[in-house]
């Protein structure tokens, strides 16, 4: 391994232009944590936001944006027992993944599925942890469930609406157009909302409400999500598009009995992370490995190009995941 690697920077806050190709030391794994040799890293939009100012590393993560990457371990850290240098993982991070190497708690590493490259790999960490996390163990959905997922083509909407069709629920997605409806279909989506076209509190109220609805618009969505709700459902918030403040009235919870929660990811702890780590390795690597699920590719873009990657994320037009090509 060379002293120094290749990156990208956030040179100031700011729009895409403000990432620019750097060199950096190469991170030495501190203890219980290994380094990977990244080949492929996902763009996620808490990348556009703590490129835009708005999302702050926690403490002591890389300054450097990248919340998921696949690759080699190339060091491990002392109390390493799990892993071998060589090992093909891939890892959730605490940040630093637009980098040729990032060091990482060895506990949220993951294996590259069996008959999985590390292309589509580099895709799994962000999208189905946050997936797990809140449509699952936070939101407890079950089979037979109504299921709403907003921005159904998204990394996490092509997520959410795979796993919730395994686990047996009837899912619902919103999208911008009838390119991303298909798509949606196709992953075995019930029914796709054109939300330009139809309310989908109207759909939703027709269909019996929403058992549970993910949620990562905000804004007037907010009181929309209620009103789409069966009577006990629950709204999960994992973002806000169009902001966090909104007037509602929360007498309907109670008379309702509604639930509303979210989550963000990293933030948590390493070990709330590492306890989802081994919940996806019990309960969704099979089905990755089966063929089950897999992750849905929209473009790729090498690590210099992270810019160009993060306006085609941010204009709205893909479908699935975006990644960055390292090595």
């Amino acid at each position: 391994m060379t002293e120094t690697m290749r990156a990208v920077e956030i040179s100031e806050p700011g729009g895409p232009e403000v990432l620019k190709k750097a060199e950096r030391p190469r991170p030495a794994p501190g203890p219980g944590q290994v380094v990977i040799r990244v080949h492929w890293a996902g763009v996620n939009r808490p990348d556009a936001l703590q490129r835009a100012g708005a999302y702050a590393p926690p403490p002591g993560a890389s300054d450097l944006p990248g919340l998921e990457a696949a690759g080699e371990i190339a060091a491990l850290g002392e109390g390493v027992h799990d892993w071998q240098v060589g090992d093909k993982v891939c890892a959730l991070l605490p940040g630093g993944g637009y980098a040729e190497y990032v060091a990482t708690p060895a506990a949220h590493c993951l294996p590259v599925p069996a008959g999985m490259d590390m292309r589509e790999a580099a895709c799994l960490p962000e999208t189905f942890f946050t997936v797990w996390t809140n449509v699952f163990m936070r939101g407890g959905l079950k089979a037979g469930e109504r299921f709403l997922v907003h921005g159904g083509a998204s990394g996490i909407g092509t997520t959410a609406i795979q796993l919730a069709r395994e686990f047996g629920a009837r899912v619902f997605a919103t999208v911008s157009r009838q390119e991303k409806a298909a798509a949606c279909a196709a992953l075995g989506a019930h029914r796709t909302i054109i939300y330009n076209d139809e309310d989908f509190v109207e759909v939703m109220r027709e269909e019996g409400g929403a058992n549970l609805i993910l949620d990562m618009v905000g804004g007037l969505y907010i009181p929309r999500n209620l009103r789409a709700l069966a009577d006990d459902g629950r709204l999960v918030q994992i973002a806000f598009l169009q902001g966090p403040k909104v007037e509602v009235n929360f007498a309907q919870m109670m008379t309702r009995r509604l639930t509303i929660t979210g989550s963000t990811l990293r933030p948590q702890s390493d070990l709330a992370k590492a306890e989802i780590a081994e919940a996806l390795r019990e309960h969704v690597w099979p089905l990755l490995e089966a063929g089950k699920v897999a992750p849905v590719m929209d473009s790729e873009f090498p690590l210099e190009k992270a810019a160009d990657a993060h306006a085609r994320m941010e204009a709205g037009s893909h479908i699935g995941k975006i990644v960055l090509k390292v090595a």
